[in-house]
C-alpha cells in the first residue's frame, strides 16, 4: 500500500488489522519520527518496555540479516504483540524486506523510518507493492497543516491565540515536524498563566531558524542528496542567509564528521565519539550525522573541507557572486558523497 502524506494521520489511527510492516519516508525527518512513533504506540504504549520493542539500525541488519526475522518471530515475556523499529534505513535494505515480507514470520509490527525515498526506490516500492505492508509518506506541513498542528497543542493546554501571533508563528515553523513541536513547547512554557498567546510571546521565544536549515543542508550535501540540497540552499538564499556563513558553518560540520570517524576507528563506537561532541549534534540529526561517519572515508572528507574552504576564500573576491559560489561548492561536496556510495 502506498499512503499519501495526507491520508497518513488517518491510516495511522486505524491501521488495517492486516499491516505487518510500514515504512515512514520523507524529506521531514521530524514528522517521520512523529509518526512512526504514534503507528507504534497503538501496538505498544511503551516504546522503552524491552520485552515488547526491540531496535534495529540497517548496520545491524547488513552485518546479521536473519535478526529481522528472528525479532519478528520473538514472544514477548510479559504479554502482547511486540513492535521491531528500525531507523536509518535505506534502499541497501530493499531486498532483505522482499523476502521477510514474502515470507513473514511472527506477528510483530515492524516500523520503519527513512530518508526522502523516490517513487522508484528500490526500499519504497517493497512497501508499496506488498498487500500486508504500507509506505507513508512525510512531506513538509502546509500552512493549513500547521495551523491545525498549532491550535491543537495549544488547545489542549487551555490557551487561544490571537491572529496575527498565528501568522507570525507560522512563518517561522514548518520545516520540520519535529522542530514546531519543541517549538510550540517553549511558547507553551513561555504563555504559562496567560490565556492567549500574543506575537509578543512569539517573538521573545522563537528564535532564527536559518541555523536549523543550515544543518539541513549540511546533511543533505553529506548525503549526496541533489533535489534535497538545491531545495534547502534556495531557501537559505531566499532568507537573506549570507554564504560565507553557511560555508564556515558546513566546515565545522564536516570538521566534526571527521573527528567522530577518526575517533570511532580508535575506539570502534562512532555513537560514543558523537556524544563528545560539544556543541552536541541535535537528536534529531543523530542517525543522519552517523550515517554520514560511516558513509565517508577520511581522505574524502579532508577533500570536501577544501572544497569548503575555496569556496569560502572565493566568497571574499570582489564581484564573485557568493550565493553561486556557495552552491557550486555544495553540489561538489554532494558529487563527493554519491562517489563514496559507488
Amino acid at each position: 500500500m502506498d499512503i499519501k502524506s495526507s491520508q497518513a494521520d488517518r491510516f495511522i489511527a486505524h491501521p488495517p488489522a492486516s499491516l505487518i510492516a510500514a515504512l515512514f519516508h520523507g524529506p521531514d525527518q521530524g514528522l517521520v519520527r512523529e509518526r512512526a512513533v504514534a503507528l507504534a504506540k497503538v501496538v505498544v504504549p511503551d516504546l522503552v518496555d524491552p520485552f515488547r520493542v526491540a531496535e534495529l539500525d540497517e548496520a545491524t541488519l547488513n552485518t546479521d540479516p536473519a535478526r529481522l526475522s528472528d525479532e519478528a518471530a520473538a514472544l514477548s515475556m510479559t504479554g502482547g504483540r511486540r513492535v521491531v523499529r528500525v531507523r536509518g534505513a535505506s534502499n541497501g535494505l530493499a531486498d532483505q524486506f522482499a523476502r521477510f515480507l514474502s515470507e513473514p514470520r511472527g506477528d510483530a509490527l515492524i516500523v520503519v523510518e527513512a530518508g526522502e525515498l523516490a517513487k522508484s526506490a528500490a526500499l519504497r516500492r517493497v512497501f508499496s507493492e506488498a498487500d500486508c505492508a504500507a509506505a507513508i509518506a512525510c512531506y513538509p506541513d502546509t500552512e493549513r497543516d500547521l495551523e491545525t498542528v498549532v491550535r491543537g497543542t495549544l488547545k489542549a493546554e487551555g490557551l487561544a491565540i490571537d491572529a496575527g501571533a498565528l501568522d507570525c508563528l507560522i512563518s517561522r515553523l514548518g520545516s520540520d515536524r519535529g522542530v514546531t513541536r519543541s517549538e510550540l513547547e517553549k511558547l507553551v512554557l513561555y504563555a504559562m498563566g496567560d490565556k492567549r498567546v500574543t506575537e509578543g510571546h512569539v517573538l521573545a521565544v522563537l528564535g532564527d531558524e536559518s541555523v536549523l536549515r543550515m544543518e539541513e543542508t549540511f546533511d543533505a550535501a553529506g548525503q549526496g542528496d541533489y533535489v534535497r540540497l538545491d531545495r534547502l540552499l534556495m531557501r537559505l538564499w531566499s532568507a537573506g542567509v549570507a554564504p560565507a556563513a553557511v560555508l564556515r558553518q558546513a566546515m565545522m560540520h564536516f570538521q566534526q564528521v571527521l573527528l567522530v570517524k577518526s575517533e570511532a576507528g580508535e575506539s570502534g563506537n562512532a555513537l560514543v565519539a558523537m556524544k563528545k561532541l560539544r556543541p552536541p549534534v541535535f537528536f534529531m540529526r543523530e542517525q543522519t550525522f552517523l550515517a554520514q561517519v560511516s558513509r565517508w572515508t577520511t581522505a574524502r572528507l579532508q577533500e570536501a573541507l577544501m572544497l569548503l574552504y575555496e569556496a569560502e576564500a572565493l566568497t571574499r573576491t570582489t564581484g564573485v557572486p557568493e550565493a553561486a559560489a556557495c552552491s557550486r561548492a555544495f553540489f561538489s561536496v554532494a558529487a563527493l558523497a554519491r562517489a563514496e556510495r559507488g
